[in-house]
Order: C-alpha cells, then structure tokens, then sequence
C-alpha cells in the first residue's frame, strides 16, 4: 500500500478520523442547541444532531461487519436496505391488493440482490433488478386484476426497490472489487467512498446551520451555501485519503467531486419524493430511532454508490491499461 501503510493500519487511521469528525458534530450541534432560539435554526441543528447520530451508529456497526468480514457487511447492507424501502413504502400508500408484490419487493429482491453481489456475480447483480424483477414486478401486480391506477402504484414499487436496494447495493459491491494491481483493496475503496459521503453530508448540515444564507428549495435544513462548503470539505477529504484507493492524487479528487455531486442529486430525488407525498414530517431526520428517518438520512448514499462503483470499474478495471 502506498506511504507504507498495511490495510489494518490504514482501516484504524479512517475510523480514528470519522470518530473525531462525528465528535466534532456532537459537540457543535449540543453547544449551538443551548444557544439558539430561532426555530428555523434550531430545526438545522436538529438536522446536524440526526445526522451525527446516525454517524455513530454506522461507525459502531461498520467496525463490527469489517472485523467478522464481508457476509456480515452484506447483511448490514441489506438490513439498510430492507429499513429503507419500508420507509420508502411507507410515505408512498400502496394497495392491500399489491401485497404480493410488496412480498417480492422485501423477500425476494433484497436477499437474491445481495446473495448475487456475495458470490460475486457481478453481470447478474447488474441485471437482477433493473431487467427480470422489473418486468416480474408489473406482471404479479396484473395478475390481481386491480387496474385502478395501477402504473402509478407499480411505479411505485419500482422505484422504490431501484433506490433503496439496487442503488444502496452497489455499496458492499464496491468492497468486492480486485485492487491488488493499485496496492488497493475493495474494502478500503469501500472506505473512502464512505468518508467522502459522510464528511460531505454532515459539514453540509454543519455549515448550513453555522453560516446560514438562501435555504435549499428541496430541503429545508440545507442552504446553498452550506451544501457548497459541505461538498467541498468531502472533496478535501477524498484528496487526503487518495493512498488508500487505486487513484492518483488528481483522479481521487475528481471521483471526491463526482460523489459529492451525486450526493446532493440524491438528497434532491429522495426529498422530492417526500415532500410530494406530503411526508416531510413523517420519519425525518429529527427522529431519534436509527431505523426510522433512513430514508432522508442516507439519502446521498442512493445515487453516489451506483455512479462511483460503475466509474470505478469502468476505468479501473475495464480500461485499466488506459489508466
């Protein structure tokens, strides 16, 4: 590994790193708490306290899956997965009669998607959802002759799998990727995706809340200027991390940038989402359960895993000779 760095060593400086930038949150967010009385700018900072809460739980359980190795990783994906798109359901009412697609949904499509990406059947993990289960889907949906609105509500249960488990998926996908030739691995690639997403969302709550300016037209607790400052501390981090992955100095700060972009186009889908179904009050990011308000808390996550994954083997490993 480059800067001499075995792959433990390096796992323990990211996770000293993400404890202390989850600490910061905690201490900024408590201290600005007892000090503000503005409702807009408390509800930021509740946004912020959501969001480190989250944090820890994810630092805590991560550590866990990557000491007892990549079945387990699979597993706390899935379990995100399966939270996901029950919130996702949740604020999008469907019908009794769509009860055995909403089987197929949970049962079927998230373990097959995850058991795919676990014996490393990448061709299939790829096609499984986007191609068989999305032409399934319609016809199990058909078969209980309901047809009162029924491309609304199989569009539904589309999308909802497509973001909530093909996209999230793509996530553990990128730890099973053969990195050896960059004196990389899959994990630690997995790693600095993770940090880039976590430092870009929490300084964007942070920043939002510190420095305030024209709020964001699809989220509330977000400004521009907050998102700006937020995305460009995950680009930073990303630059800092650049030995542990297989770029270069200059392409990791490219990759950092193209995260955080997809970042926010995914905080932008899934609040959109929420605010049409007039559920921006239902399960946001100011619940207290780690298993409720999932949906808006790793709402960067659903776009920015499937975007870097497929660059990433796309240009690292299709047309690695290239690079």
């Amino acid at each position: 590994m480059r800067l001499g760095f075995t792959i433990q060593e390096a796992y323990g400086i990211l996770l000293v790193g993400l404890a202390l930038l989850a600490a910061a949150g905690t201490f900024y967010a408590n201290w600005a708490l007892n000090r503000s009385s503005d409702p807009e700018h408390r509800a930021r900072l509740l946004a912020v306290n959501a969001r480190v809460r989250m944090s820890w739980w994810l630092i805590v359980v991560f550590t866990i899956a990557f000491a007892l190795g990549q079945a387990t990783l699979l597993v706390f994906f899935a379990l995100i997965s399966f939270f996901l798109l029950r919130e996702f359901i949740a604020i999008t009412p469907t019908k009794p009669t769509d009860h055995n697609a909403l089987v197929v949904a949970f049962y079927i499509a998230i373990p097959v998607q995850y058991a795919l990406i676990g014996f490393d059947l990448s061709y299939f993990t790829t096609l499984f959802i986007p191609t068989y289960l999305f032409l399934a889907l319609p016809v199990i949906m058909a078969m209980t002759k309901d047809t009162e609105r029924y491309l609304e509500r199989v569009a539904k249960v589309q999308w909802g799998v497509m973001l909530c488990v093909f996209c999230v998926s793509h996530a553990p996908a990128i730890a099973t990727l053969d990195l050896t030739r960059y004196n990389s691995s899959g994990p630690l690639l997995l790693l600095f995706f993770l940090l880039v997403v976590f430092v870009s969302d929490l300084a964007s709550s942070i920043a939002s809340s510190f420095f305030g300016g024209k709020t964001l037209s699809f989220n509330s607790n977000r400004t521009i200027k907050g998102t700006l400052i937020g995305s460009f501390c995950g680009v930073l981090a990303g630059a800092a991390m650049f030995w542990i992955t297989p770029f270069r100095a200059w392409q990791a700060v490219i990759m950092a940038v193209i995260i955080a972009a997809s970042c926010v186009m995914g905080d932008l889908v899934i609040n959109s989402v929420r605010h049409s179904m007039g559920a921006t009050r239902l399960a946001g990011e100011g619940d207290i359960y780690m298993t409720r308000g999932t949906l808006a808390r790793l709402a960067p996550l659903t776009f920015a895993a499937p975007v870097f994954y497929h660059l990433t083997i796309t240009f690292f490993i299709l047309y690695k000779d290239a690079f």
